[in-house]
């Protein structure tokens, strides 16, 4: 018998998540997330451009090598949960942010051309909390 990663066994076959095993939260998958981006805190990490400023399909299909969400697609474990691929879209779908919290998260606006590992785990774990106030408001509104 050959040991094959599963990685490859994705390449050359459909691998199916185990259905008895317990689906991940929202909550859990975002903590697992800033958990990622905390194991290298310094690490400088790739913003995306103006991502409150694209169309919809246009900022759904952006994305950066090497940006936040890189790191939570190169975890085994989320893609195993379902994140198909680091996309801005994708992970608005997989961590179920609205595009304000993401934005929060990964646009080049807020921190310029990279972001520290840590300092975007803070935006993460701050999208886990509901906000409250005229603003949140207005947001949940706009979308």
């Amino acid at each position: 018998m050959q040991h094959q990663t599963l990685e490859h066994l994705k390449a050359v076959a459909e691998v199916h998540p185990d259905p008895t095993r317990p689906v991940l939260t929202r909550s859990e998958r975002l903590e697992r997330w800033a958990e990622l981006l905390e194991r290298r805190p310094e690490r400088r990490l790739a913003t995306l451009h103006g991502t409150e400023y694209q169309g919809g399909g246009a900022r759904e299909t952006m994305r950066a090598s090497g940006s936040p969400i890189t790191v939570a697609f190169e975890d085994p474990g989320l893609r195993a949960e379902g994140l198909k691929d680091d996309s801005y879209g994708e992970a608005k779908r997989f961590f179920e942010l609205s595009d304000w919290q993401l934005h929060e998260v990964v646009c080049y606006c807020h921190f310029g051309e990279t972001v520290t590992g840590a300092r975007a785990a803070r935006h993460v774990r701050a999208a886990m909390k509901p906000r409250s106030g005229i603003l949140a408001r207005l947001r949940a509104i706009i979308g």
